[in-house]
């Protein structure tokens, strides 16, 4: 069975997570920082924001992938997708902009861990009625 929705997502946040990273070599060289953070504040919050998205996007592209696999709803795979690419732009930019918590940092976590909370229910949820 094909996963072509979240491979859509997957490949989505792929670009996000390699702009990400670049973001962070960029902001190495800038700041000449060639190892950690260097305790460069700005350095720390550039690192950070690619950390995230490294502890994140995968269990929440795993859980889209088997929720698909199991013949999951389409419609629930793609609020999934959107909310998780959206709550990781939120974060970046909330973590770009300030070492403060605001608005894009608490919402953009929120929603993350909201859309792997909603995953993890919908493939339990698929399981028990598979089984």
């Amino acid at each position: 069975m094909p996963v072509a929705i979240t491979a859509l997502y997957a490949g989505i946040l792929a670009l996000i997570f390699t702009a990400l990273a670049i973001n962070v070599t960029v902001n190495r060289n800038k700041l000449k920082v060639m190892l950690g953070d260097g305790g460069n504040r700005v350095m720390l919050r550039m690192t950070r924001i690619h950390g995230n998205a490294a502890e994140y996007v995968p269990i929440a592209l795993i859980l889209m992938g088997l929720y698909e696999l199991d013949g999951g709803l389409p419609l629930a795979l793609h609020i999934a997708g959107v909310a998780l690419v959206v709550s990781r732009l939120l974060y970046a930019w909330g973590m770009w902009s300030s070492d403060v918590p605001g608005f894009g940092r608490v919402v953009g976590t929120a929603v993350t861990w909201l859309t792997i909370i909603a995953l993890a229910i919908l493939n339990v949820w698929q399981v028990r009625s598979i089984l």
